[in-house]
């Protein structure tokens, strides 16, 4: 029997780029339009759209084997779309940091012998991750109220039960507001009126890089919501992408939360 050859589209960035620390860029034919690390593998693959608006015609004619899509990143028609005419849908919700685990048996189970080296590459990665989750744990963290802002105009947040909160939860940082957004949906990202009394007692404001770009010019817009509050730039994607980045983005919080102490 004549197996076909496997052939992977990727809907969400931070996935694409595991994928190719996987030694698995041979085999991605599409990706979005925000899938840009690593840039020179990237350059290569043809582009199907944005991560909610994927050019379904385009992806269909490409004939992946394979469609990798997030709760978060993707719409849910898009992966009722999807399992019309792709043999095989990976849907990928990872939560926390130690979701990456769960991802890599995910990508293993599915790519693990498609090409040389793909399990040995996961299994490092792997193993760099519990190290950083162990270190985060070893260490006795103080503690800090910290509000994460994602967007202005309006301002927006993240919930507790988000892959970013966690992550701040790793290194003793507890995200405000006091909320869960759910499995899925736009209360994972809370709205901000700008005027919630328990703005008053926040420690630490952090302004992502993505998916606004925030810049020096907004310190003070974000030091007016919260007087009292250390304000400063992160880098957003060592915070919130999945994959090879979650150990990296382990290592660079315990360095902030490391230089506040």
């Amino acid at each position: 029997m004549t197996v076909a050859p496997v052939r992977i589209a990727s809907l969400v960035p931070s996935i694409s780029e595991l994928l190719v620390a996987l030694g698995l860029a041979p085999l991605l034919v599409a990706r979005t339009g925000f899938c840009i690390h690593p840039a020179e593998a990237m350059a290569a693959i043809p582009k199907v759209g944005g991560t909610k608006d994927v050019n379904l015609a385009k992806l269909r004619r490409l004939a992946p084997t394979h469609v990798i899509v997030n709760v978060d990143e993707n719409r849910l028609e898009t992966l009722q779309a999807l399992r019309e005419f792709v043999p095989e849908v990976l849907v990928t919700h990872p939560n926390g940091p130690a979701d990456n685990l769960t991802l890599l048996a995910q990508l293993v189970e599915a790519f693990g012998d498609a090409l040389p080296g793909v399990r040995e590459r996961a299994a490092a990665l792997a193993e760099a991750l519990r190290a950083e989750l162990a270190r985060c744990a070893a260490t006795p963290w103080p503690g800090e109220r910290v509000l994460y802002l994602i967007w202005r105009e309006p301002w927006m947040t993240v919930a507790r039960d988000t892959y970013i909160a966690r992550m701040l939860a790793q290194v003793g940082w507890q995200s405000w507001p006091a909320v869960e957004g759910g499995p899925h949906g736009a209360a994972r990202y809370p709205v901000l009126a700008g005027d919630e009394p328990w703005l008053t007692g926040i420690e630490r404001v952090l302004l992502s890089s993505e998916p606004y770009r925030f810049d020096a010019g907004h310190l003070p817009l974000a030091q007016s919501l919260c007087p009292q509050a250390r304000v400063q730039l992160v880098d957003g994607e060592l915070l919130s992408w999945y994959g090879p980045r979650a150990a990296q983005g382990l290592a660079y919080l315990r360095a902030l939360a490391g230089a506040a102490q």
